[in-house]
Parts: structure tokens; C-alpha cells; sequence
């Protein structure tokens, strides 16, 4: 038998367990993108094995539980049921997967720096079990050449030749938590495999659970296109930021300009300013791009500038709410401030990232007695300091020097806040939804 037919026949087996969805998947890294990527496969009639090393989320899913926001209960309760989803710490169940898809964190250093560790921590678990034929895919974000310059050769150390012994690709993550209408079974799925027939697989086994697939030509390629995607939002979340700066020194309403350009039907998509970034994706990846490209000596101005901008505005907005204290002859110091949500966006709990964090940091350096209200998140760490959620009353409220909006959650009763706060500032244009004028309220 020449190489060519062993490469083809394993290629051809594992073809075939995706067709018939005998396929075995493991998925490491239970969190937002694991857990519901597991699910839509198990609900697709596929076999999963999540691997995780907090025991706290494997008795979860045991018991039939959730610990994610765009998950219910039900839903885990369902596929464990029925005995497609397990879950377990113990990594020598890799070993029985045909297919192992990474989804573990990327996160920053305080450098800057990509840390792949976790990237790096799953490979080599999966190296001590890797058998012939199987199918590896990273899902997480990382810079362009991750999976053929690290991945590919930690996996070949085993003897083994992508492409014959087993199968590597890239498909990059694109949750986007608590967006009702675009999940992980209906958001198109970007594929490139580091062989063509790497590719191949790849792409098979996605398109059992999620019916668009994007093909590219490599594993590179895939890449990239992440970094893209959310350094297009970066960036443009930095000019309109940088505009909300320069509507405030002429005397204009930012969201007034912004709506009013947003009726143009072409050559125009409409960006919102904030308090900053947050989120487990646009603060951190244009990063990876960002160090990639240094390491070759060029230069990504665009993504160095949003990034100054964004990460300013945290400390512009503490900036103009001490004016507005002052305004009302009080100092930041001693003044009670309320911080209406801690959630990085709307309508979610997760603060991974979020600005209120940085915005909480610097008001309690300047000495402002703080609390907060998020309907979604009960306790809130400050640089290692766990603040609780207060209840939202008209009491609460009228004690208040000032209410600082960082989130804009839509259950929130924006009237209520209107009509017993002295001062509001308000950095996200919440406040739009209540009745009638307030003297009391100021946008960014």
C-alpha cells in the first residue's frame, strides 16, 4: 500500500464517520464558545465529551445545568439526557475522540503580548493521547501562524504527518454573547486546513451542525480573517469615540450626528462611542495582529491609534463627570456615585473587560464612594475587590451624587433613575428611552 493510499483511506474513515455521525468529538475548554459548540453538535446527533479543568463546570453540565447566558437548562439538560453530551477533567478520554476541537482563552499579557499558554497546555494533552487519524481544530483567537508554526509541529514530535497521520485546521470563534438573532448553529463557520485534505475534514464535520460553511486556503488564512473582523470594529469604535470627543468640544450631540448619518442607505454603517471596550474579543485581538507584525518590523498604525483612543476614554469619562460634580460644587472626593451595569454590553452578564472596571478603579483613587447596579451581575471585582450589586430604588438613587451609566441593559427602569437622580451621565445614550427632557441628564 503506497503512502498516498494510506493517506486517502485514513482520510476516507474518518469522512465516513462524520456521513454516518458515528464521529466521537472532544470538545477542551467548556466556556462561551465551548459549551455551546458542543451542544449545537449534540443536537446535530453527534457524540461529545467536553474537557475541562474547573470541576465546578463538570458537575454542572452533569447535573444538567448551565453557566452560560446564551444556554438554558433546558437545553444542557436535553443533550445530557440523552446521553450524547458528557463532560469530564480527565484528558486520557482524548484519546477515544476522532475529532478534538480547541476553545480555550487567548488572553493579553499586561505587555501586550499574546499568552497561549492555554493553546499551548491543550496541546499537550492532546499530544500524549494523539492517535492516527484523528482531527485537531483550533477555535480560539490568535495571531496568523499559530496552528502550522506551534500546533503542527508539537503534534508531528509524535511520529505522526499531518495531513496522513492526522488532521489539523483552524475555524475561528464568532460568539457574540446574548445576540438573540446569530448563534453557533446560524453563524457561517470559517474553515482553512493546514493540507487539503485537513480542510476536507474540517469542513465536514462542521457542516453536520452548522450549515454555512466558508472555505479559505489555509489555516493562515483563517486566521486572519478573525483578527480582521474584530479589528474593523476596533477601529471604528475609535473614530466614532474620537468624534464623540470632538462633538463635546463643539457643543454637538453625538447621537443626534450619528443617527442623522445612519439614514444614509450606502457607504455608511453606524458605531457607537462608550466608555471604553470590553469583551473577550476587540480589546485583545487586534493585539495579536499588532505583535505578529512588529516581530516583522512593520507597524499597524491604525489598530496603535483606535487602541490609545479606547483605552482613554475610561479616564475621559472620570474626567468630565468630576466637571459635572463640580458643577454642582462637589468633588469627586466624597461623593457618592452609583454605577448603573458592569457588563462589558448590554443585556449580558459577562464583564470580561469590561470599562466599568478601569472607570471604578480611577473614581476610587480620586476618593468616590462607589456602588453599583447591574440586573445581571451580582458581585463585581475592582482590581481584586468584590463590590456588590445594590438594589434600584428611588431611596438608593436620590442618596446619589451622581449616577454614571457604563452599560445600557434594556430592563432597566430608565424613568425611575431620570426622576430621582440629581446627576446623571450618561456614556451610552440609555437615558433616551425616558419620558419627557431632564435638565439632570448629560451625554458623553
Amino acid at each position: 500500500m503506497t503512502k498516498r493510499e494510506v493517506d486517502t483511506q485514513a482520510q476516507q474513515q474518518l469522512l465516513e464517520k462524520i456521513a454516518n455521525k458515528t464521529v466521537k468529538i472532544g470538545v477542551v475548554g467548556l466556556g462561551y464558545v465551548g459549551l455551546p459548540l458542543a451542544e449545537v453538535f449534540c443536537r446535530a446527533g453527534i457524540s461529545v465529551c467536553g474537557f475541562d479543568v474547573d470541576p465546578g463546570k463538570i458537575d454542572m453540565i452533569q447535573a444538567g445545568k448551565t453557566y452560560i447566558g446564551d444556554l438554558s437548562d433546558e437545553q444542557v439538560q436535553e443533550q445530557v439526557g440523552s446521553g450524547r453530551l458528557t463532560a469530564t477533567t480527565d484528558f486520557d478520554g482524548l484519546a477515544e475522540m476522532d475529532a478534538i476541537l480547541i476553545c480555550v482563552p487567548t488572553p493579553l499579557r499586561k505587555t501586550l503580548d499574546p499568552d497561549i499558554s492555554y493553546v499551548v497546555s491543550s496541546v499537550e494533552q492532546i499530544k500524549k493521547r494523539l492517535r492516527p487519524g484523528q482531527l485537531v481544530v483550533l477555535e480560539s483567537t490568535t495571531y496568523p501562524g499559530t496552528t502550522e508554526e506551534v500546533i503542527l509541529p508539537m503534534l508531528e514530535e509524535t511520529g505522526l504527518t499531518v495531513g496522513s497521520g492526522f488532521f489539523l485546521a483552524f475555524s475561528p470563534e464568532r460568539v457574540d454573547p446574548s445576540n438573540e438573532q446569530y448563534k453557533t448553529e446560524n453563524t457561517p463557520k470559517v474553515v482553512g486546513g493546514t493540507t487539503e485534505g485537513c480542510r476536507a475534514v474540517a469542513e465536514a464535520l462542521y457542516t453536520t451542525a452548522i450549515p454555512a460553511v466558508h472555505i479559505v486556503s489555509s489555516a493562515r488564512a483563517a486566521e486572519m480573517v478573525k483578527l480582521l473582523e474584530n479589528t474593523f470594529r476596533l477601529i471604528n469604535i475609535g473614530l466614532v469615540n474620537e468624534v464623540a470627543l470632538i462633538c463635546e468640544k463643539l457643543g454637538l450631540d453625538v447621537w443626534e450626528i450619528i443617527d442623522a448619518a445612519a439614514t444614509k442607505p450606502f457607504g455608511y454603517m453606524a458605531f457607537y462611542p462608550g466608555p471604553g471596550l470590553g469583551g473577550h474579543c476587540i480589546p485583545i485581538d487586534p493585539h495579536y495582529l499588532s505583535w505578529k507584525l512588529r516581530s516583522l518590523n512593520y507597524f499597524t498604525r491604525f489598530i496603535d491609534l483606535a487602541s490609545e483612543i479606547n483605552r482613554g476614554m475610561p479616564e475621559h469619562v472620570v474626567a468630565r463627570l468630576g466637571e459635572l460634580l463640580n458643577e454642582h460644587e462637589k468633588p469627586i472626593k466624597g461623593s457618592k456615585v452609583l454605577v448603573m451595569g458592569v457588563a462589558y454590553k448590554k443585556d449580558c452578564a459577562d464583564t470580561r473587560e469590561s470599562p466599568a472596571e478601569d472607570v471604578m478603579m480611577l473614581l476610587r483613587e480620586r476618593g468616590a464612594d462607589l456602588c453599583f447596579h447591574d440586573p445581571y451581575v451580582g458581585a463585581f471585582d475592582v482590581h481584586g475587590d468584590s463590590v456588590r450589586s445594590v438594589a434600584l430604588d428611588k431611596e438608593t438613587i436620590a442618596q446619589q451624587d451622581a449616577v454614571l451609566i457604563i452599560t445600557d441593559h434594556s430592563d432597566v427602569d430608565y424613568d425611575l433613575v431620570a426622576g430621582n437622580a440629581t446627576l446623571v451621565f450618561d456614556t451610552r445614550n440609555a437615558m433616551k428611552t425616558a419620558e419627557g427632557d431632564h435638565e439632570n441628564v448629560v451625554k458623553l
